[in-house]
């Protein structure tokens, strides 16, 4: 194994990680921009740091009490927020008479518990939803789920908690006694940043290869976001090196966790790109989580099997089927019509606090993996 290639990937992730939490429009994300646009210029590329608007969330104070113990929670960021005093109810399973309505929940979207928590707000069925993180993921804080509705934001106030709390909170649904849950945050307006950088091609008037990645998140992320991270300067190191035929436009973007904010913002700055790049590589969530089932995503048959010609191409756990709205941000792409190669994996600390270097990271799995999107990256940027 490339010894220089591991000690980078394992330093870009370890620096990342050390960040502190990279949610979007924070200081850690804007200090987090610096630090990608720096190991850009060290790398002899001009990096483009771009800012866009947003409504912020600032939380002032996300907690269960029960009784004399309060316990510290996340709130939906596309629902409803409650005053400082909060809401006094009982609790009780989604769907009954309580005020507070208790779901446990995975933190993926397309989860069945995920669309009755979606079906509930929408209904308006409490006047608050309390979600406990699915046992089958660590205790330690909650998983939570992605803002799919920023813009329009919906429902009830939603409070996540993690489920080391579920024995005191069940002994409260038991009891029928009453809680109180605050989810007191509010909407400001703030920013965030895009790092882009284009190395340029030898031929002017070829189409452009573009290689994206989101960097935000909601903890630290180092195996949801590290790898793609160390993967993006891995194929920008390469292709400064070998010198590509096409121009190759790199972009890193925030706001991943809130509908892909920062890709939008992106794409309304250069939206000839969707559909006029040659190709799209995305660097998803998860390849370098331990215990990933490694995914990739195709936008035709052409470019499966040339990926799948390069030489040591390692070979993924599972392909979304061609024509499939796919994962992540190549899902942009694919909504507006263009090509992609994109890779993402699976992860037990999926939107999890324990999501930490290294011990969540795979970094065998990571290097390997950021080896043959190297190649792929040189193979398609020429001519």
């Amino acid at each position: 194994m490339d010894e220089g290639l591991r000690e980078r990937v394992a330093g870009i992730i370890s620096d990342f990680d050390s960040q502190g939490i990279h949610r979007t429009g924070t200081a850690v994300d804007d200090d987090s921009a610096a630090w990608l646009a720096d190991r850009v210029g060290d790398l002899g590329v001009a990096p483009v740091v771009s800012r866009f608007a947003l409504q912020r969330v600032d939380v002032e104070r996300a907690e269960l009490e029960l009784g004399e113990v309060a316990v510290e929670g996340v709130p939906v960021f596309d629902g409803g927020f409650t005053d400082a005093n909060g809401i006094v109810a009982r609790l009780g399973s989604l769907g009954s008479e309580c005020g507070i309505g208790v779901a446990t929940s995975l933190p993926f979207d397309g989860s069945e518990q995920a669309v009755a928590v979606r079906r509930a707000r929408r209904e308006g069925m409490h006047a608050a939803i309390l979600v406990v993180t699915d046992a089958r993921m660590p205790p330690g804080g909650p998983a939570v789920f992605n803002a799919e509705e920023i813009l329009e934001p919906y429902g009830p106030p939603v409070l996540q908690v993690g489920n080391e709390h579920w024995p005191a909170i069940e002994a409260a649904m038991h009891s029928g006694r009453e809680v109180r849950l605050i989810a007191c945050a509010r909407r400001i307006p703030g920013s965030a940043a895009n790092v882009g950088a284009v190395v340029a091609g030898r031929k002017p008037g070829l189409k452009p290869l573009v290689v994206m990645t989101p960097r935000s998140g909601w903890w630290q992320c180092a195996s949801e976001r590290g790898g793609g991270i160390a993967g993006w300067l891995e194929i920008m190191r390469t292709l400064r090196d070998e010198g590509p035929d096409r121009d190759v436009i790199f972009t890193a973007n925030s706001g991943h966790e809130l509908h892909h904010l920062g890709l939008d913002a992106f794409l309304a700055q250069e939206r000839a790109l969707v559909d006029g790049a040659k190709l799209w590589i995305h660097l998803g969530a998860n390849f370098a989580a331990r215990h990933s089932a490694i995914r990739l995503q195709y936008s035709d048959e052409a470019i499966r099997s040339r990926f799948a010609s390069l030489a040591d191409s390692p070979r993924p756990s599972v392909e979304t089927a061609i024509g499939e709205r796919p994962f992540g941000e190549a899902r942009n792409v694919h909504d507006g019509g263009g090509q992609y190669l994109s890779i993402l994996g699976d992860n037990r600390l999926f939107h999890h606090p324990a999501d930490r270097w290294p011990d969540a990271v795979d970094l065998d799995s990571a290097v390997v993996w950021i080896r043959a999107l190297s190649a792929a990256a040189s193979a398609f940027a020429a001519d």
